[in-house]
């Protein structure tokens, strides 16, 4: 049984955590996990725990965050298709597809692909009434040593979560156009997370550390869209997130994927406190580049890549990589260890193992 000989810690994760979003020194740099499912069930195997618990896989690995929020309890407002997992927030759905790493959940059967505006204002959004605001209570309590977040990188998300439901060519081209219909729909989706949002800041905003939001901005060459849409359409929505998450003293953590650091700055000007997923091989995305350009202003999460060589190195090249991605953001602060993104399935588990054997050894603050 692999073991991961864990640094020295000398505060609580919730410490190191709001420390790390203040630029101050801490122990050890906060540490995050995402993955997919099969090199999660490997990982756990690996390291003598079952796949189903994650919270001691989280405590294995040492991660410092817990995301908490409200589950939906309402009725199901959307068509059931056979053979397709649906999601009963909002209306899209997935198949399995299996492949010789494990298997994806695959976007499919758009509902609001090529749909004309008045399909598109009848298509159904939950009430917010119908999410279980007493849950979030009992998760809080759960997680209480750890760094809490509310929200996460699918809000609101505005191109990913409408593209799973209209297509990603449908979304991109009624936000170029300003296709009304697609708008007030985009707008009311916005609406429903914000005031669960809302709801669960009055009667939990203590006890909660951050906000996570999310975006993808990038392809790995360029922005996916030009900088005058993104000031135009999603900077006025997503400021109404950052706004609520300011007036209770939180921070904000938006995912970015791809090269997004084009749209960093506007970041700063709206509040945002730091980045998420920084995938190192996108233009304008390297650990150095994001140091020199931003380090000191916003927070850093990810830039340990999911590619080489995570999946396709070495343990030691891995453990390299890890050294290299630390010594350089270590250097401003505000750094939070993680992956690019989800870890996928054909990662050897003994790299994952170095990965975050490597961040506990590397990682500490001298």
């Amino acid at each position: 049984m692999a073991v991961i000989e864990k640094a020295k810690e000398t505060m609580t994760a919730k410490t190191r955590v709001l420390k790390t979003f203040a630029f101050e020194k801490t122990d050890r740099v906060p540490i995050g996990y995402e993955a997919n499912p099969g090199i999660h069930a490997r990982l756990a195997a690996a390291l003598g725990l079952p796949a189903g618990d994650r919270e001691a896989l989280n405590r294995a690995l040492g991660v410092d965050c817990r995301g908490v929020g409200a589950p939906y309890t309402g009725p199901c407002i959307f068509k059931q298709i056979e053979g397709r997992r649906i999601n009963p927030v909002e209306g899209s759905y997935t198949r399995r597809i299996e492949n010789a790493a494990g298997y994806y959940e695959d976007y499919c059967d758009f509902p609001l692909q090529d749909a004309d505006d008045d399909t598109i204002a009848a298509f159904p959004v939950p009430d917010p009434d119908d999410f279980d605001l007493d849950a979030v209570g009992a998760q809080i309590e759960k997680h209480a040593d750890f760094a809490v977040f509310i929200g996460g990188a699918g809000v609101p998300d505005i191109i990913n979560s409408n593209g799973r439901i209209m297509g990603m060519e449908d979304v991109l081209v009624h936000l170029l156009t300003g296709n009304e219909a697609a708008l007030r729909f985009i707008d009311r989706r916005i609406d429903m997370h914000l005031k669960v949002m809302e709801r669960t800041l009055e009667r939990y905003g203590k006890k909660i550390d951050f906000m996570w939001l999310g975006e993808d901005l990038g392809t790995q060459r360029a922005p996916m869209i030009s900088p005058d849409l993104f000031r135009r359409v999603f900077r006025p929505r997503h400021q109404k997130f950052v706004d609520l998450a300011k007036a209770y003293g939180l921070p904000v953590m938006v995912h970015t994927c791809g090269s997004s650091s084009w749209a960093y700055e506007d970041f700063i000007e709206m509040g945002v406190s730091g980045v998420d997923t920084l995938q190192p091989e996108a233009a304008d995305m390297s650990p150095r580049y994001l140091k020199e350009h931003f380090g000191g202003r916003l927070n850093f999460r990810g830039c340990i890549s999911t590619g080489f060589p995570l999946a396709f190195g070495t343990a030691e090249q891995t453990r390299e990589h890890v050294l290299k991605t630390l010594e350089t953001m270590m250097e401003c602060r505000g750094y939070h260890f993680a992956p690019a993104h989800c870890i996928q399935d054909n990662s050897p588990v003994e790299n994952v193992i170095e990965m975050y054997r490597a961040a506990h050894r590397y990682g500490v603050y001298r």
